[in-house]
């Protein structure tokens, strides 16, 4: 896959900023908590004293209470290492973007650190350092429900430090309901409206606020495969590490809620660079989501639209300029601005407090190239989520799915001619839908640390009848906290 170069020093400088803001609030904390003597509190109900002089904190006690405050700070941090390997297979035959049927072994790792400041009432703002490094299987090759979901984070195998997220949140609540939000990742601590607005601004990951699911959307925690962790047909716009540059609003209800969000496109598929001609290039979705109840178990049901306009090429153009002079078609010469939209459905079920089932499914109009994502142009996919409880584990979890990938008319015919896409491409292809099914079983084995046992059988990878079956082997090592 090729790759846009970094620019290291722009990111650096974008991180000392931001810790050169961060440390100027800490240091003014720290003032104003040496200055302020500590005295104990009336009680407004009682005229009790809530703070008594034994439990007086010095300053530097203050300072430290100040900034774990949950309403006024949030971090957390994440750790995730993932393992794969894949046994040989057959294939008579293999392309410049075929997934190697030689046995083979990679590993990934990802690190974030989840920081969070409220500004004032419902404002906050949200600051992801990322640190990366790692491979995956056939340089992330070779199939379009590829078998690692954090590797998508990962655009070169050396090490480096980056910033991942960055952006502003604003919160106008419409009603005197209100409901807890837990201090959680990029989350802060507090009481909000249950009717309200959100607008966000800023860098982040469509699926950070799109196609959520209880029991698979988190490849750190879930299921590994991308046709799992969010809709594979969705085309998301993003840069190669999965982020891009946009707004993003919701109103939401007891019983439901709208979001939708614009978002810039990269230049060219599956890159770093952005493309600024925004009035051309940007990708716009939406997404209804309603909550339900049978008996005593909740459901959700979620519909999402996107409309993607960039500098895409046309599988059918490509083929019929191939068919004109013989040649192997080539997309890249017949990129213009275009449209692709797409929908997807997803819903997750309750069965059992322990038990969850989800399902998604999802198309799009499949003749613009793949741009951002992968080459999934349909998909259908089902699964069960068990907790331990039964077996006397309840923070372990096991989980099975199943999924079928497939591609539109065009699509077919171009990879057929030996045509490439960004991450699949035989040089030919005896066309059959792709069928992955993944099993996973979480381990919750110490406080904080979650080890993950993962095994992903593959029929058709890449949409050829022609290479395979194969199984993919995995272990996950994750800490959260």
């Amino acid at each position: 896959m090729t790759k846009t170069n970094q620019k290291p020093l722009q990111q650096s400088a974008w991180l000392l900023l931001l810790l050169l803001m961060t440390a100027k609030g800490l240091i003014a904390d720290v003032q104003l908590a040496r200055s302020s003597p500590v005295v104990p509190q009336e009680s407004t109900t009682s005229g009790e004293i809530s703070v008594s002089p034994s439990e007086s904190l010095d300053a530097e006690g203050i300072f430290y209470q100040r900034l774990l405050e949950p309403e006024e700070w949030t971090l957390h941090t994440q750790a995730t290492t993932i393992s794969q390997g894949n046994l040989s297979f057959h294939a008579p035959y293999s392309g410049p973007n075929s997934l190697s049927p030689q046995a083979e072994a990679r590993t990934s790792f990802t690190s974030t650190e989840f920081i969070g400041r409220r500004l004032w009432a419902g404002g906050s703002v949200y600051f992801n350092p990322e640190y990366i490094g790692g491979q995956g299987l056939s340089q992330t090759l070779g199939m379009a429900g590829y078998p690692n979901g954090e590797i998508y984070r990962v655009d070169d195998p050396s090490f480096k430090l980056v910033l991942s997220r960055l952006y502003f949140q604003q919160i106008w609540g419409l009603s005197q309901e209100t409901e807890h939000m837990v201090s959680g990742q990029n989350q802060l601590d507090g009481d909000v409206s249950i009717k309200r607005v959100t607008f966000v601004a800023g860098k982040f990951s469509p699926t950070d606020f799109f196609d959520h699911n209880a029991y698979a959307a988190d490849a750190r925690n879930q299921f590994m495969n991308w046709a799992l962790f969010t809709n594979g047909a969705w085309d998301y716009a993003a840069d190669i590490r999965g982020y891009t540059y946009g707004i993003y609003s919701e109103y939401n209800q007891p019983l439901w809620a709208v979001r939708a969000a614009s978002v810039l496109e990269p230049k060219y598929p599956n890159q770093s660079e952005m493309d600024m001609h925004v009035a051309r290039a940007h990708a716009d979705q939406v997404e209804m989501e309603w909550r339900y109840a049978t008996g005593e178990h909740q459901g959700k049901l979620r519909l999402l639209g996107y409309m993607n306009h960039a500098d895409m090429g046309n599988y059918q153009d490509a083929v019929n300029e191939a068919l004109l002079t013989g040649t192997t078609p080539n997309i890249v010469p017949t990129r213009s601005y275009s449209l692709k939209y797409g929908f997807g459905l997803n819903l997750e079920q309750e069965l059992t407090p322990d038990l969850g089932f989800f399902s998604r499914a999802g198309w799009n109009n499949g003749t613009p190239e793949t741009w951002a994502f992968t080459a999934i142009d349909r998909t259908a996919t089902a699964g069960f989520s068990l907790k331990g409880t039964r077996w006397g584990r309840p923070q372990d979890t096991i989980g099975l799915a199943g999924i079928i990938n497939g591609l539109s008319p065009e699509h077919r015919q171009y990879l057929s001619m030996g045509g490439l896409d960004f991450i699949i491409g035989d040089s030919a292809l005896n066309y059959a839908p792709e069928q992955i099914v993944e099993t996973y079983y979480a381990f919750h084995f110490w406080r904080y640390w979650t080890l993950t046992t993962d095994v992903q059988g593959v029929k058709n990878p890449a949409y050829n009848a022609a290479r395979g079956p194969l199984l993919i082997l995995g272990e996950r090592v994750h800490l959260e906290f």
